[in-house]
């Protein structure tokens, strides 16, 4: 399985059947059934995954009976489980370099997986779940996620975070760097280019010249940009996410504004950590996206045309459908949709639709649905609950609502969710797009929101538990609290007298 992002340079792939044999004999992978002796009673259902009792806990016998001895290792260089193997299998085995234990502790390469163990599909002496190959997805562990070019980067964008001069030495230095000493292309808004402060530097202008300027909304970066390199806080990577509607190049990101959830780089070492990125020898999180429709009237689409650019962005351009006669758009966004009541001072009321069901009406400021990623955004301050970009997920929760048991949802990520404005709201709603884009929703307009298929392919500068729990420490003060102190020694022997 193999995710490309961006131009067809960049990638992640889940461990090949040589880095699988090196693991078999540490023992760092789940088992595989062994390919000898008899046809066990059950087969596994396809991408079912059969896991080592020592870290599956308990096992059907059925599943014993597929599961290879946890007791043993698989030595894939001994000539009798060579001989056992298939010609193709036993090919990539002679190929491929033996791993030693120092090389798996160097890769930190974890001894289970963060999704849980594939459940057993019988349940009971009769009662099993009917196998239907069309409904199994087989999901890699994300530990192992690593990025890899395919060809060695040669466009790279920066994204600087606007209106702060603080920031200019650090573009500086890090556009020299790649231009002169990595010999790459780099992409740079015109904007950013175009500043006053730039031009004046003279020292800078054979850089200068060398930089390629875009504009957002004329110029289209998708295939041609390989790495991204954000140098703010949170808002330039969203900001980044906002220009690839596809697929995303690899993010790297530098914390050099104010929160930084998002950015786990300090600058002082950039120079080392840009350099093994381009190397190749980076592991990755791959952030989920929403991929949001919008369908409004056609004569309200027309009118809002007429304003295509804003203060906070610009408005997606959208398309006609010649069946309906209605204007669709549609946009990616990485942290959340925001539906609320806008300047009104009515109450919002929203319906909300899953797979196409009525599950409930939203009475109060809006409703906020979100990614993962997002949990940690306006989600938090909402009230709900933080959770890891891994899980796959989508969070559903209400704005100040008007009832004292509305509390925020969690549903799975394949869900669709619709939502319209209810029959008898006395206003209109207002949506935006990770704080950006914002419009006015009428009661003909349709909001409908899944799972985006391309995700962000954020780079990570340890790994990808480590820098989510370090960003709630630093950047949110998670569970912050003075030590409860310890009792003082008892030095008086009447109070231990019975």
């Amino acid at each position: 399985m193999v995710f490309v992002f961006g131009v067809p340079s960049a990638s992640w792939c889940m461990m090949d059947a040589a880095d699988e044999a090196a693991a078999l004999n540490g023992e760092e992978t789940p088992s595989t059934p062994s390919k000898t002796g008899p046809e066990p009673e059950r087969r596994p259902c396809p991408g079912e995954e059969i896991w080592d009792r020592k870290r599956c806990g308990h096992s059907s016998k059925k599943r014993e009976e597929v599961s290879p001895p946890t007791d043993r290792r698989r030595d894939s260089s001994s000539p009798k489980i060579r001989d056992q193997m298939s010609p193709k299998r036993r090919e990539q085995v002679e190929k491929s370099p033996r791993k030693s234990k120092t090389h798996r502790k160097v890769g930190h390469r974890h001894a289970h997986f963060l999704h849980g163990p594939s459940p057993d599909t019988h349940f009971g002496p009769k009662a099993s779940i009917l196998q239907n190959s069309t409904s199994i997805m087989q999901i890699q562990d994300p530990t192992s996620q690593r990025v890899t070019w395919d060809k060695p980067p040669t466009n790279v964008l920066v994204i600087k975070k606007v209106k702060d001069e603080a920031l200019l030495e650090p573009f500086k230095e890090l556009c020299t760097f790649l231009i002169e000493e990595k010999h790459l292309v780099v992409f740079v808004e015109k904007k950013v280019v175009d500043d006053a402060a730039l031009a004046k530097d003279t020292d800078f202008e054979p850089i200068r010249q060398q930089l390629s300027p875009f504009r957002e909304g004329y110029d289209e970066l998708s295939g041609c940009i390989d790495l991204i390199i954000c140098l703010g806080g949170d808002g330039t990577l969203l900001y980044a996410s906002s220009l690839f509607q596809t697929s995303v190049p690899p993010v790297m990101a530098f914390h050099l504004g104010s929160l930084g959830f998002l950015t786990p780089f300090k600058f002082e070492s950039y120079r080392t950590e840009v350099t093994n990125v381009i190397e190749g020898d980076a592991r990755i999180i791959l952030r989920s996206r929403l991929k949001v429709k919008v369908v409004k009237d056609l004569k309200k689409a027309e009118v809002e045309r007429q304003y295509q650019l804003e203060d906070n962005g610009l408005v997606p351009q959208s398309h006609i459908d010649n069946e309906t006669r209605k204007a669709v758009m549609q946009v990616h966004v990485l942290n959340e949709v925001v539906v609320d009541r806008g300047p009104s001072s009515y109450l919002s009321n929203v319906d909300l639709y899953l797979d196409g069901r009525l599950i409930t009406s939203v009475q109060g400021d809006g409703v906020i649905v979100s990614t993962p990623t997002g949990s940690t955004a306006y989600a938090a301050a909402a009230g709900a609950s933080m959770m890891h970009p891994n899980v796959p997920a989508i969070m559903i929760t209400p704005i100040c609502p008007h009832s004292l048991s509305f509390r925020p949802i969690v549903v799975p990520a394949g869900m669709e969710l619709k939502i319209m404005l209810s029959p008898d709201t006395r206003n209109a709603a207002w949506v935006s797009f990770d704080g950006r884009r914002r419009q006015e929703i009428q009661h003909t307009d349709s909001i409908t929101i899944t799972t985006s298929c391309y995700p962000v392919p954020s780079i990570c500068c340890h790994d990808l538990v480590y820098d989510w729990f370090e960003s709630l420490a630093e950047c949110l003060h998670w569970n912050v609290r003075k030590k409860q102190s310890r009792f003082e020694e008892i030095t008086d022997s009447s109070d231990t007298e019975c």
